[in-house]
């Protein structure tokens, strides 16, 4: 069925075609209309009367299947005002992240769930746990081999063994990244402008001249959501009533943000 949309295997729903998101839609009401006359029919008598009646959904198996996206659907839509309901119980959301284009309910259940600004006494606390930090060879953090650290775990003898690690969150890394990184970009705003002015940095500075396109991007989106969270630490941090200090920019270099 999805292939018929013109989805890819394993490709999120949002980024089909606009074409394609209509007619799942199209496919859902169809399906509202076709159980409304056939709640209590025999399946052999629907089947005939699916093939009978012209529409996008052509037999059985499809009404089964739309039948199941429709619970889905359902389900996700419940899921997704439960959270909002729970995110607004949090200070943080009407004092600062409502207004955050490109950040909903649910990113904003992701940030509250994950981050703790009362032990992160610094800005770089976060930038570290969410894998955005410097690692000692100069580069962005990540999990190429010399970027591993020594992990200690319990082996299933029930003694204790090391093993190597990463230092970061994966899970919040990838959804700052990946889904609010991209909505960022697509939606505009400050963070938006902070990415275009960073990347044109970048292009325009002959030290990064080799560097290619792919490269100049994933780095601008990195110093785009690293001052997002400088901003989150910021207001975390005043809300909950606890000191400010500066990070390295500022207080040794003498840098501001926008600067």
């Amino acid at each position: 069925m999805s292939v018929r949309l013109g989805q890819a295997p394993g490709q999120p729903t949002e980024d089909i075609s606009e074409e394609g998101k209509q007619l799942l839609k199209e496919m859902r009401d169809e399906y509202c209309l076709i159980t409304d006359g056939l709640t209590t029919a025999k399946a052999r008598k629907k089947a005939k009367e699916l093939e009978a009646k012209p529409g996008i959904i052509s037999d059985a198996f499809e009404f089964e299947l739309v039948g199941y996206y429709d619970v889905m659907c359902s389900e996700e839509d419940s899921l997704a005002a439960g959270i909002k309901k729970l995110v607004e119980f949090f200070p943080i959301w009407d004092g600062f992240l409502l207004d955050v284009r490109g950040c909903g309910p649910a990113m904003a259940a992701v940030i509250i769930s994950e981050l703790d600004a009362a032990k992160a006494r610094h800005v770089s606390s976060f930038w570290k746990y969410a894998g955005l930090d410097v690692a000692e060879d100069g580069l962005g953090r990540s999990r190429r081999a010399e970027h591993l650290i020594d992990v200690e775990y319990t082996n299933r003898k029930g003694e204790f063994a090391t093993r190597k690690g990463i230092t970061f969150n994966p899970f919040l890394k990838t959804k700052l990244i990946g889904v609010l990184g991209t909505s960022f970009l697509r939606l505009g705003g400050e963070y938006r402008l902070i990415y275009d002015g960073y990347k044109h940095r970048l292009e325009t500075n002959p030290a990064y001249a080799d560097l290619s396109k792919g490269h100049r991007h994933n780095m601008a989106i990195r110093y785009m959501i690293k001052i997002f969270l400088k901003d989150l630490w910021l207001a975390m941090r005043t809300l909950e009533g606890l000191p400010i200090t500066q990070d390295y920019a500022e207080a040794k270099l003498g840098l501001k943000h926008g600067a």
